[in-house]
């Protein structure tokens, strides 16, 4: 998508971070893939014997190249979790993918490269407790369904109540809103809670999908956040995170606004505050 090269360029020359920390990331391994993804799946995506039904619900016609950017995007979120280990946040440009379930794509994700990087890190003995904080207006109910019975990673959603998907998962901590919600509903609701969902689990790496789609000029999002908005909305994240000295991963998620330099701006945003955030954690 556009939005993805129009972002790394705006990242790029606005000289917030060098060149040396912009990594192409490694794609992920069949491993690190079928921690989440069930067999069947993953050799049937590798070697494009997905059916018409599976497809028509990823949303996208099956592609080497769509395989190969689908590894590479769970390869940088697994690649900026274990960066915020050490500089207290880090990005992965794109990512998000959270409708992704195990055994099926769904609404334009092939792998849930949330699911793939927790369950990663974890495997690497690097933490044992992740909290998902999905802000992208849609509800993460592929993420929902393989954490369902687990209790070392927690999702919380904020979310459209009566957007896709239709047929939401429950996850540990969902708030549904109803469309036109803005900015103070949003704020008050989202910051309540962040409060209740970090108290009470503990997490020791936050990955935050910080999805551009709630902002009120975009086309699926059937929410009314301002820019203003959207940038109340990651200081919060990050601000109660560094509070309890949690780690954040970031991911881009949604975005589909009519003008896509606008999108590409509201997640550029985000990278902005993340590098704030990053010069105020607590050193280890």
């Amino acid at each position: 998508m556009e939005k993805y090269s129009l972002l790394r360029r705006k990242v790029q020359s606005s000289g917030l971070v060098s060149e040396r920390d912009l990594r192409v990331p490694t794609a992920a391994t069949d491993k690190e893939l079928g921690r989440v993804h069930d067999s069947d799946y993953l050799e049937a995506v590798k070697a494009g014997r997905l059916d018409r039904a599976a497809i028509r619900r990823i949303g996208f016609p099956w592609s080497s190249e769509l395989v190969e950017r689908s590894r590479r995007s769970c390869g940088a979120t697994i690649s900026a979790c274990r960066s915020a280990f050490e500089e207290g946040v880090s990005v992965n440009l794109a990512g998000g993918t959270h409708h992704a379930h195990a055994g099926f794509g769904e609404g334009f994700c092939v792998f849930n490269d949330s699911a793939v990087a927790a369950r990663a890190v974890q495997a690497e003995g690097l933490v044992t407790r992740v909290i998902l904080i999905d802000c992208d207006v849609h509800q993460g109910n592929g993420s929902a369904s393989i954490f369902r019975d687990d209790p070392t990673v927690y999702t919380f959603s904020i979310h459209g109540e009566g957007n896709f998907p239709f047929d939401k998962v429950e996850g540990d901590f969902d708030i549904s809103l109803r469309d036109g919600t803005k900015d103070p509903e949003y704020l008050e609701e989202l910051e309540r809670g962040l409060k209740e969902a970090l108290d009470q689990f503990g997490a020791e790496l936050a990955i935050y999908l910080a999805g551009a789609d709630p902002h009120e000029r975009d086309r699926l999002g059937r929410l009314g956040l301002t820019f203003e908005g959207m940038a109340r909305r990651d200081e919060l994240v990050f601000s109660q995170c560094r509070r309890r000295g949690i780690p954040v991963a970031v991911t881009m998620a949604g975005g589909y606004g009519e003008d896509v330099r606008e999108t590409a701006e509201i997640h550029f945003q985000t990278v902005r505050r993340a590098a704030g955030f990053h010069r105020s954690f607590p050193s280890s």
